[in-house]
């Protein structure tokens, strides 16, 4: 699983309370067909235990600590395939409705057509101000992968989980935030 396909599967994560994106589509389908599945499933008793393990000391694992702190759970779902097309375009897009919609909004989506047509999609459920939830999509012509996370996180706070290697590293799928000029 490409790091893209797994963000997007992260933010995919972030979906109504009581409504599961990645439980919802139909993976028992997909199965017979798939040459690789890849299943993650943190809730919060996991996500609490991985915290433990991380140190305060570390920069860079103290940061992660600190998101997991927020969140609720991490589910992941990614399925290769041998063959273009063994998956349908349309369960995908049934997916991005469910990611649509007042509370939702779109930060990334990228498109491309052709024989390595590829989708990503990374959305960020919003609470008022509160960030809820991130659903990330990614759909390659032999790769469907998912990540959805339930719980506050800020998509900066993502790089910092793949920095510490809790997750794989998300790479160009999220914006970077400008650096200052200024030194302290």
């Amino acid at each position: 699983m490409s790091a893209k396909q797994f963000a997007v599967v992260l933010f995919s994560l972030a979906i109504c309370p009581g409504q599961d994106l990645i439980q919802s589509f139909d993976w028992a389908k997909l199965a017979p067909k798939a040459s690789e599945t890849v299943e993650v499933n943190l809730d919060g008793f996991l996500l609490k235990m991985a915290r433990s393990f991380l140190s305060d000391s570390k920069p860079d694992e103290a940061q992660a600590k600190k998101l997991i702190g927020g969140l609720k759970s991490i589910k992941v779902r990614s399925i290769k395939f041998n063959n273009e097309g063994d998956y349908n375009m349309a369960d995908v897009d049934k997916l991005r409705m469910a990611v649509s919609g007042s509370e939702w909004s779109k930060v990334v989506e990228v498109k491309n057509s052709g024989s390595k047509a590829s989708n990503v999609g990374v959305y960020i459920k919003n609470n008022g101000s509160k960030t809820e939830g991130i659903v990330i999509l990614a759909a390659e012509p032999k790769e469907l992968t998912i990540v959805q996370v339930v719980g506050s996180i800020d998509p900066e706070q993502l790089r910092a989980l793949g920095d510490a290697g809790i997750i794989p590293k998300v790479g160009n799928v999220l914006p970077v935030k400008p650096k200052s000029d200024k030194k302290d």
